[in-house]
């Protein structure tokens, strides 16, 4: 994420990093990445939320490209790491094999109240988005998400299609064998 001639004030990588900690603890705005401050003695100095914001609207499709990799490698050692391997999924209540990934596609609506970049009138009369996420059902993970309009139909394949191939670039294939997608469309 670096530029040239440009030296931040906050790594880039180290805003990310920062982000994903508030995340993890619980965060849901940007503006939560103040609550991080009180750590300063663990954590360092941490970015103020316009810096997020820049630092977020830095990721373009090449820094985005390589941050999808970074989680891509990281989320192959972790699994590495874990004891008894991948968990099985389960799927009407019965354990899958445990070299099977299971994949879940489903969307939602998120409401937004006020007129917010991209969104748009749902289908179930309200205003927001209609997001499609990807998680891996053997851990609970979210490999992918797609930010659409409220307006976007529940089952658009070019969306899914997408979705996909970014979730199961997530996956290392070294790890674990087959592939197997489920797909839930409730909303």
């Amino acid at each position: 994420m670096g530029r040239r001639d440009f030296t931040p004030g906050h790594d880039r990588g180290r805003v990310l990093v920062d982000v994903a900690t508030m995340l993890v603890a619980g965060g849901e705005a940007i503006a939560d990445i103040d609550t991080l401050r009180h750590q300063d003695q663990v954590l360092g100095p941490v970015a103020s939320p316009a810096t997020v914001w820049r630092a977020l609207d830095q990721l373009a499709d090449p820094p985005a490209k390589r941050v999808a990799a970074a989680r891509a490698k990281t989320r192959a050692r972790v699994w590495e790491l874990m004891p008894d391997g991948l968990p099985a999924a389960r799927v009407a209540d019965t354990l899958l094999p445990t070299d099977l990934v299971v994949l879940d596609v489903d969307a939602t609506i998120v409401l937004a109240h006020s007129e917010k970049e991209h969104a748009a009138r749902t289908f179930k009369k309200t205003f927001g988005y209609h997001p499609l996420g990807v998680w891996c059902d053997n851990t609970g993970e979210l490999l992918a998400a797609r930010l659409r309009p409220g307006n976007a139909g529940s089952n658009t394949a070019a969306d899914h299609k997408q979705a996909l191939t970014e979730a199961i670039a997530q996956i290392a294939v070294r790890v674990v064998g087959p592939l197997a997608s489920h797909s839930s469309m409730s909303c």
